[in-house]
């Protein structure tokens, strides 16, 4: 027997089901592995609508977190056989958290991740936070949780004195499984400051009235930080004393999910939007802020980043039908001589960094902008996102020669091939790329005290797998140094 971070015994041999909690901003998924990885079970619920929110503010009601996801445990658990649960883990967007009493109830309205209300709060963060974000590469925007925590103490000081803690998304619905709300994880806890290098909270907080001891204990993800209450129990169809697991963010989650786990392996992530992040043993920086580093459960550093291109602006051209497509015919003409950054709306975040950026076509010579079709667009896409990659190589970290690929389009299998064909790596799809299959092996990890990169390496299966065409690596090369030409007259880089 060993002790956990909440104090409570478990053993060191635990095995049975392990169950990954997803909490979304639209709804909650629960899945259910069995130890040797596969998915047992599964169940989804939605949320309640959020209020219509007001102009940069965006709220929810922290209660309907707790009350879908014990509604959605209990569909699970009532197709699991009694008292198997070994361990529970759970994920939630990051940035989002809420006040709480000592009982981990919520004391009001959660800010969530994408609210800007802060932004007075972030440049007086940066005035004080300069020699931290100097040594981990990274500031604190408007949408992070810590400005918006100080506007909370500033804005709504009653309930900044009255809250015991402040809680992540997930650490509400830890508190709720356990009945204690005291920890957190590294991986939530960057956004409101946490330093992943001394791992603590850091001095420059106090520098800005803000209470330490209002913030939560933070732990590695996967490390054991309580048990299953009755009433938890009793709720959700769990077994009391089930081992409950620090989490981490969707984004982490998603990452354990797709079978990136040494250092030089990648996951891109393009849906609506692109998002990567990879392994590296060493901390990344990046003066620009494009590129910033999460902390891996097992120590290791996950430089990542989003861009503003995506399927989004492709869709609204030529419609999702379209887009959902194999798209055979258009990849099969590629390379086109036509250039498209893919941009809908103003603005990007990387591979370079400019609030001006506006979405462009230059096309062959002799005819218009209307006449680059789908395929220049889909190119368009897939030249940015190597883009993204050589910027990683750039600031001195590892692209190896393959790529997990998850989101909405990786399902389109003719866009993977010239996808591959443009990155000039190998593109693998993971078979359960979902941050609840992610979080579920974290649960599996803590609760058997192994490496959850392990874990990975030997549990996840990949369904498909796209290799490069080599003959058409130097056409794309040009071409991408033809795109960063245009961007560069344009003065965005």
């Amino acid at each position: 027997m060993y002790t956990c971070a909440g104090g409570q015994p478990m053993s060191a041999n635990s095995r049975g089901y392990y169950i990954g909690v997803d909490l979304g901003t639209q709804g909650v998924r629960c899945v259910a592995l069995d130890d040797a990885g596969q998915l047992v079970g599964r169940a989804d619920r939605p949320l309640p609508p959020p209020p219509r929110p007001r102009a940069g503010r965006s709220e929810q009601d922290p209660r309907t977190w707790w009350e879908t996801c014990r509604l959605c445990l209990g569909e699970l658990t009532g197709g699991l056989p009694a008292g198997r649960v070994a361990a529970v883990c759970v994920d939630s967007t990051s940035g989002t958290f809420v006040a709480t009493d000592e009982h981990g109830r919520p004391l009001g309205r959660a800010v969530m991740y994408n609210d800007e209300r802060a932004s007075a709060e972030a440049e007086d963060v940066a005035a004080v936070a300069a020699g931290f974000t100097q040594r981990l590469g990274y500031g604190f925007p408007p949408t992070f949780a810590l400005p918006k925590m100080l506007w909370v103490a500033r804005h709504r000081p009653r309930v900044w004195r009255a809250a015991h803690k402040m809680l992540h998304a997930a650490d509400l619905l830890v508190a709720a499984l356990t009945g204690e709300a005291r920890f957190s994880d590294w991986s939530n806890s960057l956004k409101t400051g946490y330093d992943l290098l001394e791992r603590r909270w850091p001095d420059f907080l106090s520098q800005l009235g803000l209470d330490v001891g209002k913030l939560p204990e933070v732990v590695a993800p996967g490390t054991p930080v309580g048990e299953v209450s009755h009433h938890a129990a009793e709720e959700t169809g769990l077994p009391a004393g089930a081992a409950v697991i620090a989490g981490c963010t969707d984004g982490t989650a998603s990452l354990l999910a797709s079978g990136v786990s040494r250092p030089g392996e990648w996951n891109s992530t393009l849906g609506t939007t692109l998002a990567i992040r990879g392994v590296s043993d060493r901390l990344i920086s990046d003066p620009v802020g494009r590129i910033y580093c999460h902390l891996h459960p097992d120590g290791l550093w996950l430089p990542g980043g989003a861009s503003n291109t995506g399927a989004r602006p492709i869709a609204e051209r030529f419609g999702e039908a379209t887009l959902r497509g194999e798209a055979a015919d258009a990849v099969a003409a590629a390379p086109y001589d036509a250039l498209v950054y893919p941009l809908s709306g103003k603005g990007e975040r990387m591979p370079f960094a400019s609030a001006e950026a506006e979405g462009f076509v230059v096309a062959n010579e002799g005819t218009s902008e209307g006449d680059a079709g789908l395929g220049a667009w889909l190119q368009g896409q897939a030249l940015a996102e190597r883009w993204c990659f050589e910027l990683c190589r750039e600031l001195g970290a590892p692209v190896g020669e393959w790529i997990a690929v998850t989101g909405g389009a990786a399902q389109n299998e003719a866009w993977l091939r010239l996808r591959a064909d443009v990155l000039g790596r190998q593109l693998r799809r993971p078979q359960h790329a979902y941050a609840a299959y992610g979080v579920a092996l974290l649960a599996m990890a803590g609760a058997r005290r192994e490496k959850v990169s392990d874990l990975g390496r030997d549990l996840i299966r990949f369904d498909l797998t796209v290799d490069p065409n080599p003959s058409r690596g130097e056409i794309y090369a040009q071409l991408l140094e033809r795109l960063r030409e245009q961007v560069r007259a344009r003065g965005w880089s």
